[in-house]
């Protein structure tokens, strides 16, 4: 296309090349340096060349498209005949095309049933269905639970306020199980035992009988952590045993008896309680017995979760409540042929199950099966009787329902008084809320074998699917100081008790700084690693805040952008992408906690320059990448309350009263757009006087704004920070960190006080030395080395050593340096003397 003055279009190449391929790309090459969409219609040389062409030119031939689209548009309102006329065309946008863009990151999971990353794709839209293996409530919480539900809380929120799935989430509580079953039947009759307040002796008597059945099952135990546990029951009563029975063979008074035997009695518990369960556990049958343990230790679990910030689960599901459903969902089971009915217990068929087409047993981990351990563990302690076993049709089966022996609790079933298996209650409570089929299922990693392969297979066997979970999710253990960590083994750190030493957030952190399906170790390392990520984001919080509180005016927030600001907002952005990339790889926490530290390293190094060069920061820019971190740190759940930007001012992170915690966040909210302004008065108050003081030269009232800043602040939570040519920062800190702070200063002063005075001490030691050496006449420096001299000159210089040889040449030479030395030493002694110093 050409307008007047252009030159004109000259396709005559065109005519030269026969090939259509070959003309095409010639007619792109040449438009590509020309101005061939200046605006106007097309010239007769235009509707010559559109005609050479047999159609649309690909797309790869970007110019010649555009113009043969831009031609056939026209072509109909064109007079081929007079081409003059071009000039008078209608004007018309130019073409508009779409651009390319870039691949966008998909979300991938770690899914336990293939053992690779999968992109994950919701079975129902935007949906998604997620059921998580609960705790099991015979005991305390400890740090394993807090490995898997901190990690599952973590995914969880990402998910939903990351990536906006909508997440239905479902966990259970076991509170019907052979642990529970097992353990408060001996907390019920050790607590009868100690009701008939038995006497020294008796005590002494029974933990003598008890011990010998234990000491039977210490010699057969062959696994090592076991039997290390049990070696240290072991000996801890061998330690209590001894003073008792002395006390009872002198016939101690009866205080000193009843001391050493209730001591005897709290280390023997357990081996105690065993043995009161094999004599009289047959004899509980009251079914509210086996109800409280777990119903407390459940509320328990509760406050544990509130304490770590773990949303609650949208439905929670109790094995207690779902008895009726797990009875029909075994029926169909059998009904399906998959199970069989057995002395009044039920059993899955593994061969049976495995042997469909349309089935496979153990997806998850197929070379565990026949692991008879593993089967065992699975079944439970009360289970796995020599009679119990041999009512399966195969090693490799489970109860899916149990008949109830003596001191079990029982409900009713179509085969007789019984209760539910292990694995069966997941399935059908699960079935019951979300379906034949549901997306996720989580839980840790030592559940995979026997509990969820057993899980899925008995669910699509009564759905007779093969799809009841999509992906199946596995936390990695938790180790102690790199040992295993197990409740069963007695080495595990209770939740609270690590609340006591840690807060929440840095727990959280410590969890969000390693890959949700990996080995844990927690450890002082671990955790100190954790402070410290803290600590840096908190501080970056601080100096954002700090610099947005600045006053200026509506207009004055809009700073230009120079280089360094649009070098820090495109690293601002590259960080931002990998963000998301890493939370797209399996939900790369540790990685993503990384990009963030590395932004806010490349923030700091930026209003460092600022500050050196005594110009204010980009408070836009800043307040930017301080609500993204916080948004960011919101999502994993690190961060709780309203403020925009940084941590909640007034708490640190650890568990509060539940029913204050709203109030909390809210009075938190609140606080320093309360009391910033009284402090920013106070600050700059503070700064005149100690301009005043400076000037007129007041040392006292230097000495009382420090202590102000050093001493009475850090007790209200309030941090000033003095800069050379700035003025003074003042700062909201949690009082605890302030106080540790503080104790850290002045430890660090203590220290660099000790090395000054001990370097002093030395110095004068050294200046001490010297001046006795000073004194010392060059005529007497070797007269006392009778050990090695004999015979010396009028001056005092050795001639002959001890045997009366003469001096050799080489040392009488050495000798003499050495004696002109001392003897300049001493005559600087003389002039100090004589000049009175």
């Amino acid at each position: 296309m050409a307008s007047t003055g252009d030159i004109a279009f000259d396709y005559g190449f065109l005519l030269r090349i026969s090939e259509d391929a070959r003309r095409v790309e010639a007619l792109n090459e040449y438009l590509s340096s020309r101005s061939y969409l200046a605006g106007y219609g097309p010239s007769q040389a235009d509707a010559e060349a559109f005609a050479l062409l047999c159609g649309p030119p690909p797309e790869r031939h970007v110019h010649a498209l555009r113009w043969y689209k831009h031609i056939a548009a026209l072509k109909p309102q064109t007079n081929d005949q007079t081409p003059e006329c071009s000039t008078k065309g209608k004007r018309m946008q130019p073409l508009w095309s779409l651009p390319e863009g870039t691949d966008v990151s998909k979300l991938r999971l770690y899914n336990s049933l293939t053992r690779t990353k999968e992109v994950f794709v919701p079975q129902k839209g935007n949906r998604v269905l997620w059921y998580c293996c609960g705790p099991t409530v015979y005991d305390a919480s400890h740090m394993g639970h807090a490995r898997s539900y901190i990690s599952f809380d973590i995914l969880r929120r990402i998910l939903k306020d990351y990536f906006k799935y909508d997440v239905f989430y479902c966990m259970n509580i076991t509170d019907i199980d052979d642990k529970i079953i097992k353990r408060a039947r001996q907390n019920y009759l050790l607590e009868q035992y100690r009701e008939k307040k038995p006497s020294s002796s008796q005590i002494l008597q029974d933990v003598l009988t008890a011990r010998t059945p234990f000491k039977a099952k210490l010699a057969e135990t062959t696994d090592p952590d076991k039997k290390q546990m049990l070696e240290r029951l072991d000996a801890a009563v061998e330690a209590a045993l001894g003073p008792l029975q002395v006390a009872v063979q002198s016939n101690a008074a009866g205080d000193t008896l009843q001391n050493r035997a209730q001591v005897l009695l709290e280390e023997a518990k357990d081996l105690l309680s065993d043995w009161l369960d094999c004599q009289f556990g047959s004899q509980v049958t009251e079914n509210s017995i086996f109800s409280l343990l777990p119903k407390y230790w459940e509320g328990e679990y509760h406050k544990d979760m509130d304490a770590l910030n773990v949303l609650p689960p949208d439905v929670l599901t109790r094995v207690s409540e779902y008895v009726p459903e797990i009875v029909a969902f075994v029926k169909r089971i059998v009904d399906n042929g998959y199970g069989y009915e057995s002395n009044g217990s039920v059993y899955f068929d593994t061969a049976k199950f495995d042997s469909c087409p349309a089935h496979s047993y153990a997806k998850l981990v197929p070379e565990a099966v026949g692991d008879q351990k593993a089967l065992q563990e699975g079944e439970g302690d009360l289970s796995i009787s020599a009679e119990r076993l041999s009512e399966k049709r195969s090693q490799n089966d489970f109860a899916l329902w149990k008949a109830s022996k003596p001191g079990e609790p029982s409900w009713d079933s179509p085969w007789g008084k019984g209760r539910p298996g292990w694995h069966i209650e997941c399935s059908a409570m699960a079935g019951s809320i979300l379906g034949e089929s549901m997306d996720i299922h989580g839980g840790g990693f030592d559940l995979r074998f026997p509990h969820h392969d057993n899980e899925l297979a008995q669910s699509e066997a009564y759905f007779e699917n093969d799809h009841w979970v999509r992906y199946f999710l596995h936390t990695g253990h938790l180790t102690i100081a790199g040992c295993k960590m197990s409740k069963s083994l007695k080495n595990f750190i209770t939740i609270k008790d690590a609340l006591a030493k840690h807060t929440a957030r840095q727990l959280r952190l410590a969890f969000l700084m390693h890959s949700w399906k990996d080995t844990l170790d927690y450890s002082n390392n671990t955790m100190e690693s954790a402070i410290q990520y803290e600590r840096f984001i908190n501080e970056f919080f601080l100096n954002v805040k700090d610099i947005l509180r600045s006053p200026t005016d509506i207009t004055g927030q809009f700073e230009k952008w120079e280089a360094d600001e649009i070098e820090l907002n495109k690293s601002f952005y590259e960080k931002k992408t990998s963000v998301h990339e890493v939370l797209c790889d399996n939900i790369d926490t540790r990685s993503a906690l990384e990009e963030m530290r590395a932004l806010v390293g490349q923030s700091n190094t930026y209003m460092a320059a600022r500050r050196s060069a005594k110009l204010p920061p980009n408070r836009m820019l800043l307040q930017s990448i301080g609500l993204y971190l916080t948004d960011m740190l919101k999502t994993f759940g690190a961060i709780e309350g309203a403020e925009p930007i940084g941590f909640p001012v007034g708490g640190n992170g650890q568990n509060a009263d539940v029913s204050n915690t709203a109030q909390i966040m809210f009075d938190s909210s609140k606080l320093e757009s309360t009391v910033m302004p009284y402090l920013s008065v106070l600050s700059d108050f503070r700064e005149d006087v100690r301009k005043i003081a400076r000037e007129k030269k007041v040392t006292e009232l230097l000495q009382l704004c420090d202590e102000l800043r050093d001493d009475t602040l850090p007790e209200l939570g309030v941090r000033l920070e003095d800069r050379d040519g700035l003025p003074t920062s003042v700062k909201l800190v949690d009082k605890e960190t302030l106080l540790k702070e503080r104790e850290e200063k002045k430890k660090m002063e203590d220290e660099k006080k000790k090395k000054k005075e001990e370097a002093a001490r030395k110095k004068q030691e050294q200046e001490m030395a010297k001046l006795a050496k000073m004194k010392v006449k060059p005529s007497e420096m070797f007269r006392s080395e009778t050990d090695k001299y004999s015979t010396f000159d009028e001056t005092g210089f050795p001639t002959h050593d001890a045997e009366g040889k003469e001096l050799s040449k080489g040392l009488a030479k050495k000798l003499r340096k050495l004696y002109e030395a001392q003897e300049k030493l001493y005559n600087e002694y003389l002039q100090l003397t004589h000049n009175g110093s």
